[in-house]
């Protein structure tokens, strides 16, 4: 009789229990180095084109004679398109598979947004802005939905704050970046903001072909794990959703009318709100508190996004190690709202960059945890579907953010007003977290 049969049945269990936990880990580990790295390039290169339009402003506001009315909305309309396809387009990726479905919506954001340096009025600029909106439409729902693919619940607030920090670290690359593209004004006959879309438009789209040979859509397609390690990480994967399934919900329709997703979609609201009202318009709030180059503006916007990159990442953590979400939502809420409060009431430039660096750091905070709590009772059409529809909800905080800005902004003269209406929505997206949103987390089990 060998060891194992010594050690009776319970015991030769406990021992491949054991083996598969410790692979498990190992695939996690190769997981996050191969896939965190290339989702976080793409969302970069995604981010970068969804706001350097707030750097094109500095140029292209002037030349096409566009009021801050004009650029708010038209910078608002991507998220009108963005909306009307979201949740068609996750659906079809839940169907086809993330590679082919995120490579289709790469090549068409990256050509729409190079295609924007032919604008030639308020016309052309709104109909730019809704195409390249309903082209990305999917893309970061599709990434979220992806994520439950590879990552437990112990490991996805994690996994979801490091993607997320794109959206910080994107708009640190893209302030130094875009002021220096700016400086290319007139080079072969094209004014700075024209280049700035076309060179920063088409490296998604050599990205989208990336994605077709890179990505897998599952642990059991990746080439660069074992055998042992793709069985287990699907075991432990399985496992975890078994155990969530008695209370999970799994068909759309469900999705559809749960008031849990239509709540984390008003939360939601109220965060994009924010960050868009605050994203679309740094660069000019930036230019407006002295008198700086459009380089000097560049590089002092990157300050705020790198506060929130550390903020974001730290809070992730936390929230990952406590297994607690909503406290942490709702703080980053708060420490966002205080920061936004500050910063209009800031008449000194060292200040007001402090104060926005804070309600970056706060707001940008928010996303890690909140991205955690769908997927603790959406599973399979239900996931696809109801992270698309949250983010849908979420997105037309884009167009009212902007719009809202550009509107205070025309009437006022300033921008203290808009930044304290951004301060409102920040609280009130806090305290419905934890007034209206008490779905008691399920267990953490040791692996």
């Amino acid at each position: 009789m060998n060891s194992a049969s010594k050690g009776g049945p319970a015991t030769s269990g406990l021992a491949a229990a054991g083996i598969l936990e410790s692979a498990a880990g190992v695939a996690l580990r190769k997981a996050k180095l191969r896939l965190l790295p290339f989702l976080f390039l793409l969302y970069i290169a995604n981010y970068i084109d969804r706001i350097n339009v707030s750097f094109a402003a500095l140029q292209m506001n002037r030349e096409l004679n566009f009021s801050p009315v004009v650029f708010g909305f038209g910078s608002g309309l991507f998220f009108i398109g963005y909306v009307l396809f979201e949740i068609p387009s996750n659906l079809i990726l839940a169907r086809v598979g993330a590679r082919r479905w995120i490579a289709r919506i790469m090549v068409s954001w990256g050509l729409l947004s190079a295609a924007t340096m032919f604008a030639k009025g308020a016309r052309s600029f709104y109909l730019l802005r809704f195409l390249l909106g309903s082209a990305e439409a999917g893309f970061f729902p599709g990434i979220i939905f992806y994520l439950t693919h590879w990552f437990p619940r112990a490991e996805r607030a994690r996994a979801s704050a490091m993607f997320l920090t794109a959206t910080a670290l994107a708009s640190l690359v893209a302030g130094p970046l875009c002021g220096a593209i700016l400086g290319m004004h007139g080079f072969l006959g094209l004014s700075g903001w024209q280049w700035l879309f076309l060179l920063e438009g088409l490296p998604s789209v050599v990205l989208g072909f990336f994605v077709l040979a890179y990505l897998p859509d599952y642990p059991s397609e990746a080439s660069w794990l074992s055998e042992e390690e793709r069985t287990s990480l699907a075991t432990v994967l399985k496992r975890e959703q078994d155990e969530l399934a008695a209370g999970a919900r799994h068909l759309l329709g469900e999705a559809m009318r749960s008031l849990r997703v239509w709540t984390l979609g008003l939360v939601y609201f109220c965060i994009v709100v924010s960050i868009y009202g605050i994203a679309f318009f740094l660069p000019q709030i930036v230019k407006g508190l002295g008198n700086f180059s459009n380089l000097e503006v560049g590089l002092l916007s990157a300050l705020p996004y790198f506060c929130a990159a550390v903020a974001m990442v730290m809070v992730g953590v936390s929230s990952d190690r406590s297994g607690e979400r909503r406290w942490h939502l709702a703080l980053a809420a708060f420490v966002g709202a205080v920061g936004l409060v500050l910063a209009a009431q800031s008449h000194k430039t060292l200040a007001a960059l402090a104060a926005l660096c804070l309600a970056a750091a706060g707001l940008w905070s928010t996303l890690g945890p909140f991205w955690s709590l769908p997927p603790e009772f959406l599973r399979g059409t239900a996931a696809a579907g109801g992270i698309a529809l949250i983010n849908s909800l979420g997105n037309v905080g884009g167009f009212v953010g902007p719009s809202l800005m550009g509107v205070l902004k025309q009437f006022t003269r300033s921008f203290g007003g808009g930044l304290e209406i951004l301060a409102v929505t920040l609280v009130c997206a806090g305290l419905i977290v934890l007034l209206l949103y008490r779905h008691q987390a399920p267990p953490r089990h040791s692996s």
